[in-house]
Parts: C-alpha cells; sequence; structure tokens
C-alpha cells in the first residue's frame, strides 16, 4: 500500500537542510530504483520554484511500504529528522485513484 510521509519543517532548518540533503535523497532513489516511490518533493516557504533564503516548510513522500508501521519506521530513520529538519512528521495511507 502507498502511504504519504507529510515532513513539517523547524523554523530556520535551510542550512541542516542543505547539508543532509544528499543523504536524503540517496534514500529516495533508492526507494525509486525499488519501483516502490511514487512521488516526492519539498514545498517551497513562498509561492516560487526556487525560494531561495525562504527555504521550504516541509516535504511530501508518497511510496509503498508493507505496513504503516514500516513506514513510521523509514520516515523516522530520515537523516532529516536526524538533523533537525523536521519538527514533525506525519505518515498516513494513501490511495493513489489518478492517475
Amino acid at each position: 500500500m502507498f502511504y504519504a510521509i507529510i515532513g513539517h519543517d523547524a523554523p530556520d532548518s535551510l542550512p541542516r537542510r542543505q547539508q543532509a540533503r544528499p543523504a536524503h535523497l540517496e534514500r529516495l532513489q533508492a526507494l525509486a530504483q525499488e519501483g516502490r516511490l511514487l512521488l516526492a518533493g519539498p514545498f517551497p516557504a513562498i509561492d516560487a520554484e526556487d525560494p531561495g533564503p525562504a527555504g521550504f516548510s516541509g516535504s511530501l513522500i508518497v511510496a509503498e511500504f508493507e505496513s504503516l508501521e514500516a513506514a513510521k519506521a523509514w520516515a523516522e530513520a530520515d537523516p532529516y529528522v536526524a538533523a533537525g529538519v523536521y519538527a514533525k512528521v506525519e505518515v498516513l495511507p494513501f490511495k493513489k485513484v489518478l492517475p
């Protein structure tokens, strides 16, 4: 089943996000190579493709896991969590309808 992982950035976390990004992307690429990643990306803090110093307000990952517990465990091990980028992480079941 798919699960939506929604990370909510901590205030002023852009420098930590930039530092932890390579390790964060490496885990996402592993999910993609396994055919389990539906989509992933950040939420710009302002209405712009590149928010510059405004940074991001969080991220969304939608991926396939064997259970809610597995999705939560994967999310808790994210480098953004360890680096303090995310102040809060939600994991919700997700039902893909379209496309």
